[in-house]
């Protein structure tokens, strides 16, 4: 229970800057709401406060079904938050205790399970197998609202294992089956295809996120048409495009030819390549302390760090990058693209002047031989992304989010033909590491560029950069975005 004094005037005047911070559970009712929640407020002796779902839901109280906790902006992991906590909950965003164990998880994250179990309660006020648990629970309970998926299939989408399992946890938290709960939706609304919505946190700048994707969409892999971004993706073994839109509050997720029982990873990913999980307000809190990145941050409407779908392939989008322009490095990356990945025939309608991904990026295995000097790329940027794959292929180098940020930079370096830049960049894409930066990238050096004065060295804007941290890769978006270079 915390910051009770500020939760309080949050709660009466139901501010939407809180929303998914705390939530509020009501004694009289063992009902908790979101701080927005329209209903009449409740009197403050007979509330508490819980910093996560997951904790209410631990204390024996039920999720409101007029406010709908279920739909509140992820649960950003704040500065001051454990950096373990942090990677524990991308494993387990990602299903690792959808089978496995929290000493399984604990070991990943090199802590003990007594230790991980310490860490989450003093963090979330909660343990991870709630937190799963509640995670499990709130999708299910998205896709009960949003789709027309029988349940079934929402059991596995969502990943309990099984539909008995499924509605008996309903029942449990809800009080009633999900079938009764869909019977109080407008069924006909349901769209036929499979479109999930996915709620953020305000502010939020779609169209800086879309302009960067655009700028570096991989030829037949990848397409931004109007105010939607489509790629081709494996799922289960199927291909499959990924559909996304922006609208107000939401991202609207379309599934072209996707299985469910892989969906909630899937969003997952999907959250990460459009930061949906920040906090934009506790970023520009500290950036803004910087004369010129508040400058930038009066332009921008919510920086977000735009992640990658695989950790490969925005690998070799960077290596290909090295030295060239970012539309020189884009035209190399679809050609690698077409030479060596699959082609898929994926359906997706209201392209009209724009064709669908086509292409699926080839996977390492793929790349191991990968001869690249006839469509463009010289002999040591070739020779650097087989080493990269040959690193992947035998264990030496992944992308997984419980690796330690540092010790992946290093792995990184260690490859002939990787510097610090690459390393650095994709750390910041791929691993979502939040304080990855850049310091040698010349669209940042040259962001601080003034009429009679040398240009920053890379060691000195790392200094300067000093004072931005933990957000020092929303610095580099930011100028990468609102600034007079493109970068990455």
């Amino acid at each position: 229970m915390l910051q009770n004094d500020i939760y309080e005037k949050a709660r009466l005047s139901r501010d939407a800057r809180f929303d998914g911070r705390f939530y509020v559970a009501v004694k009289t009712t063992g009902i908790y709401c979101r701080p927005v929640c329209p209903a009449n407020s409740p009197k403050s002796e007979n509330i508490s406060f819980y910093p996560t779902a997951a904790a209410a839901g631990e204390a024996g109280f039920r999720p409101c079904l007029r406010c709908r906790p279920e739909c509140a902006p992820g649960t950003p992991a704040w500065a001051g938050t454990s950096t373990t906590v942090q990677r524990g909950l991308r494993l387990i965003a990602e299903g690792a205790l959808d089978e496995g164990d929290v000493e399984s998880l604990a070991d990943r994250l090199g802590v003990t399970g007594r230790h991980l179990r310490r860490l989450f309660s003093k963090h979330l006020g909660a343990g991870p197998l709630a937190v799963a648990h509640t995670q499990r629970l709130h999708f299910a309970k998205r896709l009960v609202d949003q789709t027309a998926l029988s349940m079934s299939d929402i059991a596995i989408a969502s990943g309990f294992g099984s539909t008995r399992r499924f509605n008996d946890a309903f029942r449990k938290t809800w009080g009633r089956s999900p079938r009764e709960l869909r019977k109080k939706q407008v069924v006909a609304k349901l769209a036929a295809g499979l479109t999930v919505q996915l709620p953020y946190r305000q502010p939020f700048d779609m169209q800086q996120l879309l302009a960067f994707f655009a700028m570096r969409a991989i030829p037949g892999v990848e397409v931004v048409h109007g105010d939607r971004y489509l790629r081709s993706a494996v799922v289960n073994g199927e291909h499959c495009v990924i559909d996304v839109t922006g609208n107000e509050g939401v991202l609207s997720l379309t599934l072209h030819g996707a299985e469910t029982r892989a969906l909630l990873p899937l969003v997952q990913r999907v959250r990460g390549m459009f930061d949906l999980d920040a906090s934009p307000k506790d970023v520009a809190a500290v950036l803004r302390k910087d004369k010129c990145l508040a400058t930038l941050l009066r332009k921008g409407r919510g920086i977000r760090v735009p992640g990658a779908w695989d950790g490969f392939e925005l690998t070799v989008r960077a290596i290909l990058g090295q030295q060239i322009s970012v539309a020189a490095a884009t035209t190399l990356a679809g050609r690698v693209a077409k030479r060596y990945g699959d082609r898929i025939a994926v359906s997706v309608a209201g392209l009209e002047g724009a064709e669908a991904p086509s292409v699926l990026f080839p996977a390492p295995e793929k790349m191991l031989r990968a001869r690249l000097g006839d469509i463009g790329v010289i002999r040591s940027r070739a020779a650097t992304i087989r080493r990269v794959a040959k690193a992947i292929c035998e264990g030496q180098l992944s992308f997984e989010p419980d690796q330690d940020a540092q010790e992946f930079r290093r792995a990184m370096i260690d490859i002939k033909g990787i510097g610090e830049w690459t390393a650095d960049y994709v750390a910041m894409r791929a691993l979502k590491h939040p304080d990855a930066f850049p310091h040698a990238d010349l669209g940042l050096l040259r962001a601080f560029d003034a009429p009679g004065q040398d240009r920053l060295k890379p060691a000195e804007l790392k200094q300067r950069a000093e004072q931005w941290r933990p957000w020092r890769a929303y610095a580099a978006l930011l100028l990468w975005s609102y600034g007079d270079s493109p970068g990455g």
